[in-house]
């Protein structure tokens, strides 16, 4: 009997793009049939999401990280990970997934009010039910009349506080389960009276015709799609003579006025552009830049530029070449975003790691990888996808990939398995550092400054050819899209869709620091909870409230405060990346200046504690690794203390993070694509159904890859995956 030998998987990369296709093919269920292997930059994995530890084993990440709570595959598949994985609660101390995170349930937005003082909104967002990654019921949340059915709620609810704050509160609607009892033929005539008497122009009316839509967009198509469009629009014309009249008496109503207006214009969008009748829903509508689409829907000029808007725009980090000045952002994705966002989440609309990504993630994944008997071929940089020859192919034949070429960055003493993790007080976790110890000429390596993660440090000491047939049957190449101009020159000199996507799809530098604090948040001024805020003052627009990574770090004496930052870098003129090699250490530079002036002139508006004086940081209050002294002892510091935090220039091609601009989305190339028969590729810059740089949508192109390759996981499977 002749036994099958596995199929050969080749997987280029160590993201979560990467990770979860590896993850999908060595399933227990596949009984070995795929034989995978992992090929790594550098010594640890992770992609955009790598961590590792620092001095004082702290935590030092390349950006701001935090999960969403509608990142319903990536939990999926890290809640089986941490069960797989089976650690001991007893010896350590994040043993299941519920350990590695907290729930965060505050988002905040910053704005300038018209006397030229930024403010802070915070909002509590309720716990709803289910945790992300529980089974779904047979009602789809995902689907774009489920999004709006939870708007029209949103919209009716803050129609009716704002009435009430103004004292002409209507009497309340009847609610959305009334009239899920009645039959379609009931809610037409319903429809048809408020608009035949002219009710919806009443505040009471326009409350129940949202009622009434919450229900229809439940179960559609019940309307003819020309009545549907009357009534929202009728809906629409109403709230809006509302909003003329309104005076905007403080910021905080007009705060939500802002919003109102905003999922006026949503509806009104939806209708017009007939997106609930249309087959791409809101891809539909993807050549729009966002804000150019809600003004075509009656949005004020006051409404897109509100704090909520530039939020979006800012976790989105959606500003070509880093230009602040050129904001853009595909309309159907920003909406899928922003809309899964506020109403699909579960448990809570955030949640913030305990500890690094790498630690609470990439190391359980690496674990339980190895134990299925993953290999993992860290110092792998790849350097060329080299194709067959087009005239060795049969009549009908696809081309294909022949070989994979690869500089060997190091090797590893004694020919051995190179061990990644190091134990931070029993918790497996990657250092900010490889171990030179286990690499030949470690030592050397050491003092010569190799820098295995950067693109400008081509230094090697060999090369590695993997040949098809022989070292693999399949690719999955999961680089970033920046790489992909260096890395696959073959591919897109001869494929137009190649050239095409490289072209379009384009990148963003970013920049992040880090502080580690003596005070705590209240001692700074900050009063409110632990926050996720955005939309502040550049160039550092969105922070993060990290305490709770306090007790996973090694400080002896522990900090009060811990703050990360993060936005846009802005690429050097002509938006190209120059080839000197000093080009890294000049932007990190460049983001060191950026934070001293950012805390001496920006951080008071959120922390007025935190300075002395206008214009001077108090930066004794910012602990030092090597000088972790009480802050009673500490002396006036100056900046240079500054010199002792974490802070990056993510440059490197495959560190820049992928933008979802308007027009560009159509040329992104699916993981099943099948225009090479062994090769699928795997990130959040492909087709994958949510096309926008998250964690979400490079492990839901992960799966996509999987199933490129093995039929599994079903495409169904696949959570919110809603393309033909």
């Amino acid at each position: 009997m002749t036994v099958a030998r596995p199929i050969k998987v080749a997987v280029v990369g160590g993201g979560c793009a990467s990770i979860a296709a590896a993850f999908e093919l060595t399933r227990p269920e596949h009984g070995g049939k795929y034989d995978v292997t992992v090929y790594q930059l550098g010594w640890r994995l992770g992609g955009k999401g790598a961590s590792g530890r620092g001095p004082a084993l702290r935590i030092e990440e390349h950006g701001l990280h935090v999960w969403l709570g509608f990142y319903e595959n990536a939990f999926r598949l890290l809640r089986e990970c941490y069960a797989e994985l089976g650690r001991d609660p007893k010896k350590c101390r994040i043993a299941d997934w519920r350990d590695a995170f907290c729930n965060d349930h505050e988002i905040g937005i910053a704005e300038q009010s018209r006397r030229g003082a930024w403010l802070a909104w915070t909002a509590h967002f309720p716990p709803s039910e289910g945790l992300p990654g529980d089974p779904l019921t047979t009602y789809n949340p995902f689907a774009l009349g489920s999004y709006l059915a939870r708007a029209a709620a949103l919209l009716r609810a803050l129609l009716f506080d704002v009435k009430t704050h103004d004292g002409d509160a209507p009497a309340p609607a009847v609610s959305p389960a009334q009239y899920g009892e009645q039959s379609n033929e009931h809610l037409i005539v319903a429809v048809q009276r408020l608009l035949r008497y002219g009710l919806v122009a009443t505040s009471a009316g326009v409350l129940e015709a949202l009622t009434i839509l919450e229900v229809l967009l439940k179960t559609l198509p019940v309307l003819p799609e020309n009545m549907l469009t009357t009534f929202i629009e009728s809906v629409a014309q109403t709230i809006r003579r509302g909003l003329e009249d309104v005076v905007m008496a403080d910021d905080e109503a007009r705060c939500r006025w802002e919003i109102i207006d905003l999922m006026v214009a949503i509806f009104v969008g939806a209708a017009r552009f007939g997106l609930l009748y249309d087959p791409r829903g809101l891809d539909a509508i993807n050549d729009y830049d966002c804000r150019e689409w809600l003004r075509l829907n009656g949005a004020s000029e006051r409404s897109l530029d509100s704090a909520f808007m530039r939020g979006l725009y800012d976790l989105a980090l959606a500003y070509e070449g880093g230009d602040r000045k050129r904001a853009a952002l595909a309309a159907g994705q920003g909406l899928r975003g922003s809309l899964r966002m506020f109403f699909t989440y579960r448990g809570a609309m955030f949640w913030k790691m305990r500890a690094g990504m790498g630690d609470v993630v990439f190391a359980p994944f690496y674990e339980v990888l190895r134990r299925r008997g993953v290999k993992f071929e860290f110092f792998h940089r790849l350097e060329n996808v080299k194709l067959s020859h087009s005239g060795d192919l049969a009549p009908g034949e696809s081309p294909s990939v022949r070989a994979l070429e690869f500089d060997v960055q190091a090797k590893i003493r004694g020919g051995r398995e190179y061990q990644p993790l190091i134990d931070v007080n029993g918790l497996p976790c990657w250092p900010s550092q490889p171990d030179y110890r286990q690499l030949i000429h470690g030592a050397q390596m050491r003092r010569q400054k190799w820098d295995f993660e950067s693109h400008w440090d081509r230094r090697k000491v060999g090369r590695k050819t993997l040949r098809v047939s022989h070292d693999f049957d399949f690719v999955v190449l999961g680089v970033s899209v920046g790489a992909i101009p260096y890395v696959c020159k073959e591919l897109v000199a001869r494929n137009p869709r190649w050239r095409e996507m490289v072209k379009h799809v384009k990148t963003v530098a970013t920049q992040a620091f880090q502080i580690w604090l003596h005070k705590k948040m209240p001692a700074l001024g900050w009063a409110a909870p632990p926050v996720t805020l955005s939309a502040f003052t550049e160039p550092f627009d969105t922070w993060a409230d990290m305490r709770q990574c306090a007790p996973e770090e090694s400080w002896p004496c522990r900090p009060g405060a811990i703050a990360y930052f993060c936005g846009v870098l802005p690429d050097p003129p002509g938006n190209s990346i120059p080839s000197d090699p000093r080009y890294p250490n000049v932007r990190r530079e460049e983001v060191r200046r950026h934070a001293i002036d950012f805390l001496n002139h920006q951080v008071h508006h959120l922390w007025p504690a935190a300075v002395s004086k206008p214009g001077r940081f108090r930066w004794e209050l910012l602990m030092d690794p090597k000088d972790n002294r009480r802050p009673k002892r500490h002396k006036q510091g100056n900046e240079r203390r500054f010199n002792s935090q974490h802070w990056r220039a993510n440059v490197n091609p495959t560190d820049r993070y992928v933008l979802a601009l308007p027009g560009t989305l159509k040329y992104r190339i699916s993981p099943l694509d099948n225009t090479y028969d062994n090769l699928t590729i795997a990130g959040d810059w492909t087709d994958c159904g949510f096309n926008e740089g998250c964690v979400e949508a490079a492990v839901m192109s992960g799966r996509l890859a999987a199933h490129a390759i093995a039929q599994s996981p079903s495409l169904e499977d696949i959570i919110g995956y809603d393309h033909p």
